[in-house]
């Protein structure tokens, strides 16, 4: 798997949960508002600092960590 660009881990920050690189944004948070119906339009209005650009990379790159490890049989 490639280094993630916009998703991050590190024990001294939120636990060492996954987050938006650069920000205490745990990505299990976006997660839990999309299911929710938000889009990343709302999302961003939720966190303004974090450009929807970057919400929207994040979310793919989830997406892709998921694609790639979870194989159901």
């Amino acid at each position: 798997m490639p280094k993630l660009k916009y998703i991050t881990s590190s024990s001294g920050i939120m636990g060492g949960k996954p987050v938006i690189s650069g920000t205490r944004i745990p990505i299990s948070r976006i997660l839990f508002l999309m299911k929710e119906g938000y889009t990343p339009e709302l999302i961003q209005a939720q966190y303004p600092h974090v450009p929807l650009s970057t919400i929207e990379a994040a979310i793919n790159e989830a997406i892709s960590m998921f694609e790639q490890r979870l194989h159901v049989q």
